[in-house]
């Protein structure tokens, strides 16, 4: 298919908070309970459409643990995007929120759009950090922010879309140099492109839990 643009995204957070599961649940509308442990990188991709714009939205799925850091640093470059994940049961993972954050903005484009998503909002009854902290973490630090269920689905097809819609509108404004593809933004041509929800390329080990 055809597109106006393509967005690169990256996925970033702690191990085990859902991030591979947001993305499959995105990509290809699935759950996966016990899903497997990225190493490196995994990579999706999909078209969305955005006030009546056709978008290709390539998302890259970092590794959570701190030995593969570097890796996931040299994906900030050429990010438009970025989904920072937490899991709402486990308060260590919102704590590590603003160590991540620092990384990104150290080594990503300024313009990047970052969405904050706190994972796992189906299993509330166990939850260790309140929506209104999420709030005003992103609040405080300029992000775009809800709550999601990769299990249920609920709110991950917002947490994509809504990030492209505000890197559209940074588009529109002139924030972007569109022609340098540094930042993260491709220019369609029209051309033919593979198949929306095709997952490719994964390096895996078993041992994550996404809910």
């Amino acid at each position: 298919m055809s597109y106006d643009y393509l967005f690169k995204y990256i996925i970033i957070g702690d191990t085990g908070v859902g991030k591979s599961c947001l993305l499959l649940q995105f990509t290809d509308k699935r759950f996966q309970p016990v899903h497997d442990l990225t190493i490196g990188v995994e990579f999706g991709a999909r078209m969305v459409t955005i006030d009546g714009r056709p978008l290709k939205l390539q998302i890259w799925d970092t590794a959570g643990q701190e030995s593969f850091r570097s890796i996931t640093r040299s994906y900030y470059r050429g990010a438009a995007g970025a989904l920072l994940v937490y899991d709402i049961t486990r308060r260590e993972t919102f704590n590590h929120l603003a160590s991540w954050l620092e990384d990104a903005r150290q080594h990503a484009n300024p313009n990047m759009t970052i969405m904050l998503v706190g994972n796992k909002s189906d299993l509330s009854h166990r939850r260790a950090v309140s929506k209104e902290e999420g709030e005003q973490f992103a609040k405080e630090n300029g992000l775009l922010f809800l709550e999601a269920s990769a299990r249920t689905a609920q709110n991950v097809e917002e947490a994509f879309t809504k990030t492209a819609a505000k890197i559209l509108q940074k588009i529109q404004e002139g924030v972007f140099d569109v022609s340098n593809e540094s930042s993260g933004i491709k220019v369609g041509y029209g051309r033919p492109q593979g198949q929306p929800g095709a997952r490719d390329g994964a390096v895996a080990q078993r041992g994550g839990c996404c809910s």
